[in-house]
């Protein structure tokens, strides 16, 4: 997670349901919060619980980092978890995020593919790996750039760990406020600017394709 336990306050901004039906749920979460629960009873609050609340049934099915906000599913029968989590697992879901990133890259528009592993002496950290790694692919768009920074459109293709955070580092254009991996003045912002803003995918129930956006709030 980046920081000691003792340091999570999470928001206690009310539940932001984007979609409900007898299948599944959609929500926006807000950046701070955890997905699911962390090790130990101060790190129990965490957005499935608070789901669970209002939909006892909830069951887990991709999750996002603590930092980052916006859109996220969650199945309510065992067949939509299964559904879902198939559909994540071939690729067949397209998710498209809203970033800041420090300065600009050259190219407008690109794809990074560099495998990514775990950071084993920097946990949680995740690096870019040759030899170990898994193989991550991330599509980037620049939607705009000014005053050293740019605002992208990242659509990443596979689903790994910190993925987006550690391949716009790694081509030199860290995320801004990102806890983990920007330095000095591009740490220096008061949330990690990193939002799912849409989840495209099928519905468990009939298979239809369905879109779900939630506007970045930056």
């Amino acid at each position: 997670m980046g920081v000691m336990s003792s340091d999570y306050s999470p928001p206690d901004d009310p539940l932001d349901v984007v979609h409900a039906d007898h299948e599944i749920v959609v929500v926006a979460k807000p950046a701070g919060l955890l997905s699911v629960p962390g090790k130990g009873p101060e790190l129990a609050d965490c957005l499935l619980s608070r789901i669970q609340v209002a939909f006892p049934q909830a069951l887990l099915v991709h999750r996002l980092d603590r930092d980052t906000s916006g859109i996220i599913v969650f199945g309510l029968t065992p067949h939509a978890q299964r559904h879902l989590g198939l559909q994540f697992e071939k690729r067949q879901v397209r998710k498209s995020y809203v970033a800041r990133i420090s300065g600009c890259p050259a190219e407008r528009s690109g794809q990074i593919d560099l495998p990514l592993g775990v950071d084993w002496p920097n946990r949680p950290r995740q690096h870019v790996d040759h030899e170990n790694g898994r193989a991550a692919l991330t599509d980037y768009k620049v939607v705009s750039a000014r005053d050293g920074e740019a605002r992208v459109r990242l659509m990443p293709q596979t689903g790994r760990s910190h993925q987006l955070r550690v391949h716009m580092l790694a081509i030199g254009h860290p995320i801004l406020g990102d806890p983990l991996y920007a330095e000095g003045a591009a740490r220096d912002y008061p949330r990690l600017m990193l939002h799912s803003e849409e989840l495209r995918l099928r519905h468990p129930d009939g298979g239809r394709g369905m879109k779900f956006r939630k506007k970045a709030p930056f």
